[in-house]
């Protein structure tokens, strides 16, 4: 009997196995390389923080930058001054060297003839220069019995009258009507008029000005809060 160039059904059958389970096998594969499996979230490579700038996202916030130091301004402190006030304040403390904590309200003590302070004392070694707390011109120098060497100082827009008193002396050039500025030296801590030389201080006291701007009358204005914050 001759050879069938076909061959016999039990040999197709095992061919058309492995080839099936052959095609099965790739397609599979193709898959699981194509499509993650169900829960399991795509891996992707680590973005670095510059790569994440650049599309967009913010990167980490830097530091405030330090505020400049009057050396680093080339501003000394004896023509400037500390630069110790409250927040959002704009006067300085007027004795140089005194920070603010150190401030103690006496606005509301009571002084000779039943009078009441109306102002704040700064105790300071004497001879301590002492300092214009804003900008503005100097209105009057006066010797008085009770204040003793004193200036009088107003503000740029006229609403406010700055008042030192017990100085050692005036800065050198201080006259009357001249222009001056927050931080400039205007005179010395003493214990001229009824201060103790034992206790030498300035005595700072701030008056509101009313309309005719008297230089002796005013309404008196607690310091305190606006250079060391809150009353005790």
């Amino acid at each position: 009997m001759g050879r069938s160039d076909r061959p016999p059904s039990a040999l197709r059958g095992v061919l058309l196995f492995l080839l099936g389970a052959l095609v099965g096998a790739n397609a599979t594969y193709f898959l699981m390389t194509r499509t993650p499996a169900v829960g399991v979230k795509p891996q992707h490579a680590p973005v670095s923080p510059a790569a994440r700038d650049a599309v967009g996202q913010p990167a980490a916030a830097s530091p405030e930058p330090a505020l400049p130091t009057p050396a680093a301004t080339g501003r000394g402190d004896a023509q400037f001054g500390q630069a110790s006030t409250a927040a959002g304040s704009a006067l300085l403390v007027p004795v140089q060297g005194i920070a603010a904590a150190q401030l103690s309200d006496t606005f509301t003590d009571s002084r000779s003839a039943g009078r009441l302070h109306d102002a704040i004392d700064i105790m300071a070694p004497a001879g301590t220069p002492v300092l214009a707390v804003a900008d503005g011109h100097v209105e009057k120098l006066f010797d008085s019995k009770l204040g003793g060497l004193t200036l009088y100082h107003f503000n740029s827009d006229g609403t406010l009258a700055f008042y030192y008193a017990h100085l050692q002396r005036y800065a050198d050039g201080m006259a009357e009507h001249q222009p001056i500025k927050r931080g400039q030296l205007i005179g010395y801590v003493g214990s001229t008029g009824n201060a103790s030389p034992e206790g030498p201080h300035l005595h700072f006291a701030i008056f509101k000005l009313g309309p005719e701007k008297l230089w002796w009358k005013g309404e008196a204005i607690n310091p305190y809060p606006l250079l060391a914050g809150t009353p005790r």
